[in-house]
């Protein structure tokens, strides 16, 4: 009891508390768009497919949640859903386009019978237009963007890197941001409303930069040639000697001369920065400097100094770093396991992520269901009848 005081009493100074969100299980982009509201205080309920029917892929952003399992496929589980959704704040939906529609619980029905929900439908391509109804990856929806078309090296194919653009940025993120959005104008006008995440056009707004600076001249050169996209080498990563990595930002003159004499090079020697066609002699010359000592090295050589030079560091590293160290930039649970602190940092309503293990499917099935108004009767009749589960059936019911 002890334990769940604290996290109740934490709760309450978190910028989202008391919101309750449904959270339909499904594949990477939606569960961290929970696991975000979860983070800054939310109620989080994962509403999981019996565990003989869970997908393969499990939900490792599950911190902070709760699992209510439900099987939708039956007529009392999509009963059950749509009474939740009666006392819900927030349902975040995955699906294909259509798959809500037809168990009945498109926002049409959810939102006439509670006028305050936001329902939240995050998919790949959107709700309308030619591939609304298509199946997709990252990878697809970062091409349909436009932003694929802008990554790569010189002479090579685009290059999609993790999903981390489209899936995570594009999707779970804006997600996220479109949810509490409309929580802030339905306390203006007391109404919920329908938010439509595509991946696609997530990314592309994530893009608005490129778009936007396009009449600079900053990518009037082919991909991989530019500026910023490593054609320059000024921005660029470097080998050190013990096969280590330094990542070199110096774009403004005054930093370059900095990123110059820390390499023991002189400016006047050298051609103007932004000659470009001196670029890759220079890419070279820059490389077999930096290959000639270690990345601690490079560290004690650059930390003191505005040559936007740093470290490439790996997931065993990163924690352990000294700025990181200072900040707690990141955190380990009650398993050790570590993980990026959730951000941005708020001053006064900080997030105070749980310690605790990811949740079993099911595990709170009944506790969740007495929360939201169901008696222990209707529960133990949702058990019989196959559509719900959990962990340990209680003997009274």
């Amino acid at each position: 009891m002890c334990g769940r005081s604290t996290a109740a009493e934490k709760a309450v100074a978190m910028a989202l508390s008391g919101v309750r969100v449904l959270e339909l299980a499904g594949l990477a982009p939606a569960p961290l768009c929970g696991m975000i509201l979860a983070d800054f205080g939310a109620q989080v309920v994962r509403v999981d497919r019996l565990s003989s029917a869970a997908s393969l892929h499990g939900d490792v952003q599950a911190r902070g949640k709760r699992s209510l399992a439900l099987d939708l496929k039956r007529p009392q589980g999509t009963a059950a859903l749509r009474r939740l959704c009666g006392r819900a704040d927030v349902l975040i939906e995955p699906f294909r386009h259509g798959v809500m529609e037809k168990l009945g619980l498109g926002p049409e029905v959810l939102l006439r019978e509670n006028p305050r929900l936001i329902y939240a439908r995050l998919t790949g391509f959107g709700q309308t237009g030619k591939y609304a109804k298509s199946a997709g990856h990252d990878i697809n929806y970062l091409a349909l963007s436009g932003v694929l078309s802008k990554l790569g090296r010189k002479n090579e194919n685009p290059y999609a890197p993790a999903n981390l653009l489209a899936d995570f940025a594009g999707g779970g993120v804006m997600c996220a941001l479109g949810i509490v959005t409309a929580l802030f104008e339905r306390a203006r006008s007391g109404r919920g409303q329908v938010i439509d995440a595509s991946m696609v056009e997530g990314v592309a707004y994530l893009s608005s930069f490129l778009w936007k600076s396009q009449s600079l001249g900053l990518w009037s050169q082919p991909r991989g040639e530019n500026l910023l996209d490593s054609g320059a080498p000024f921005y660029e990563i470097y080998r050190t000697s013990d096969g280590k990595f330094m990542a070199v930002g110096a774009i403004e003159p005054k930093f370059y001369s900095q990123l110059i004499k820390g390499l023991g090079l002189n400016l006047d020697e050298l051609p103007a920065q932004m000659s470009i066609s001196n670029w890759p002699g220079m890419k070279k010359k820059f490389a077999s400097v930096f290959a000639q000592k270690t990345q601690a090295e490079w560290c004690s050589i650059f930390d003191s100094t505005d040559a936007c030079v740093t470290p490439v560091l790996s997931f065993d590293d990163v924690a352990s770093h000294q700025h990181n160290k200072e900040r707690s930039s990141f955190i380990k649970n009650d398993q050790g396991e570590i993980s990026p602190r959730p951000a941005p940092v708020l001053s006064r309503t900080p997030a105070v992520p749980s310690s605790k293990r990811d949740p079993f499917i099911g595990e709170h099935t009944e506790e969740i269901l007495l929360e939201y108004g169901f008696t222990k009767q209707e529960i133990a009749k949702l058990h019989s009848d196959k559509a719900i589960e959990f962990k340990n059936l209680k003997a009274n019911l």
